[in-house]
């Protein structure tokens, strides 16, 4: 049904807000490395989904465009893009209500139909900024 896994990732997981389909498609043993602005991994479906629910919870109608995708053996390379409004609390601090347009890639390992190994990387500053912070730099 879907060209590839990262395109189903996306379309299930974030999407249509499907946990289950998280935990269909990360292997148990998967780590998805430097996910968050901590930069966090998170290890396995159970941990990722303390993740999931954090940006599912902040932005309900979020909705990811995959825009392109190359693979190479066991490896996916996927641009996308993502639209959403800041409508929880779930990040840390109060709902904005503002919209937010941001782009990102992700790169996976596969083995076995399901993600071994993740990276992804996203714009957080422009997201910040979209809902009304500045990002100030540590003073030296």
């Amino acid at each position: 049904m879907y060209p590839t896994l990262i395109h189903e990732w996306f379309h299930e997981v974030w999407n249509r807000g499907d946990a289950n389909a998280a935990r269909r498609l990360l292997a148990t043993d998967g780590i998805l490395y430097n996910l968050d602005q901590e930069g966090h991994d998170f290890r396995g479906p159970e941990h990722f989904l303390e993740f999931f629910e954090r940006y599912r919870g902040a932005f309900p109608d979020m909705e990811v465009t995959v825009e392109d995708v190359i693979q190479s053996g066991d490896t996916l390379a996927g641009r996308w893009s993502v639209k959403g409004t800041h409508r929880g609390a779930t990040l840390g601090f109060e709902a904005t209500n503002r919209p937010v347009a941001i782009d990102g890639m992700s790169f996976c390992k596969v083995r076995d139909g399901k993600i071994v190994e993740g990276w992804n990387v996203f714009d957080t500053a422009a997201m910040m900024k979209q809902l009304g912070f500045t990002m100030v730099p540590p003073k030296a």
